[in-house]
């Protein structure tokens, strides 16, 4: 059975509580009533790879407390394996609230300096971790992930990662970007090269790359990415693909339920993608499994949906495509 090693970070996650009161400016409480969850880009990813039948583990660190304990148990639950979770004496996950506006698009804001995650490249246990990357048959991580370690720990994971591509394993690379994650562009600009360098297989988006490198044509943008398997997704719900045989263009089916929350879009798109890709489907049926989760994930709130409202296991309902032109 194949299987996948997501690698990145959990935390805390608190958004506004559907029917939550806000109170009054007198009281000193603004912001009204916030429900807690779990979620993190890798994370999600790996929990949609699980519910559509993929083996996958995540590769973290969490603290020794009763929040951490909550989270094993979730992961277990979904069936997210956790072996390969480093656990931390005296350590905390990090925390983040959503922010949403009237149209679904959310703000996220992060307290996650101390979190426990950051160390998982500076452990007793490190190497054990990394060397088991050559078990698995893909290795997916984000640039969030990237982002929460300090140089010396991001060059002993892409050591790592390159090691186990020598034995067959592939390297999928989704560049989501969060500017507040790093000290300045230029670093991020230096990390995003090495990923590509490195990467099979590229999850990328316009929202992403434009602001690293803004004012670039989506041709330049693509350019600056060497994987011969590449996914770039447009503002609108539209993928340009790059592969052997390519491009193509993949357009999402219309909307036939409104927009309420688009957090985790990209996440689930991935995990829709991988296991489509693992499954024996092309690029294109694959970025067509990845709009439409993408688009069922987008009508509810959280990162998570309901396990019900998944689709059903053999769905099998073709979007849109058509060859782009070069």
């Amino acid at each position: 059975m194949a299987s996948v090693a997501c690698i990145g970070e959990c935390m805390v996650e608190l958004r506004q509580a559907q029917g939550g009161q806000s109170a009054g400016p007198s009281s000193g409480q603004g912001g009204g009533l916030y429900s807690r969850g779990f979620g993190g880009d890798t994370l999600n990813t790996a929990v949609y790879l699980a519910r559509l039948e993929v083996k996958v583990d995540y590769f973290t660190a969490l603290g020794d407390d009763a929040l951490s304990d909550e989270m094993i148990a979730a992961w277990t639950a979904e069936g997210v394996g956790t072996r390969r979770v480093a656990r931390l004496r005296g350590k905390l996950p990090g925390i983040y609230m959503i922010q949403l506006d009237a149209k679904g698009e959310r703000q996220f804001f992060h307290w996650r300096d101390s979190a426990a995650a950051r160390q998982l490249m500076n452990l007793p246990e490190t190497d054990d971790l990394l060397n088991s990357l050559m078990s698995y048959d893909i290795v997916y991580l984000s640039a969030i992930t990237l982002s929460i370690y300090d140089a010396a720990g991001r060059e002993r994971l892409f050591a790592a990662i390159k090691r186990a591509r020598l034995l067959g394993t592939r390297f999928v690379f989704d560049t989501n970007f969060r500017a507040r994650g790093w000290p300045d562009r230029e670093v991020a600009r230096e990390v995003f090269s090495a990923a590509f360098a490195a990467a099979d297989i590229v999850l990328t988006s316009t929202e992403d790359l434009l602001a690293l490198y803004p004012g670039e044509s989506h041709e330049q943008l693509m350019a600056r990415i060497p994987s011969s398997e590449l996914v770039f997704r447009l503002a609108e719900p539209v993928s340009l693909l790059r592969f052997p045989g390519g491009p193509y263009e993949v357009r999402a089916e219309p909307m036939t339920k409104p927009v309420v929350d688009t957090t985790a879009a990209g996440d689930s798109f991935a995990a829709a993608y991988i296991a489509a890709r693992l499954a024996g489907s092309d690029p294109v049926e694959a970025a067509q499994a990845g709009h439409r989760l993408a688009s069922l994930v987008i009508c509810y709130s959280g990162a998570i949906i309901p396990g019900y409202a998944m689709p059903p296991k053999k769905r099998h309902r073709p979007a849109t495509t058509r060859q782009a032109t070069k």
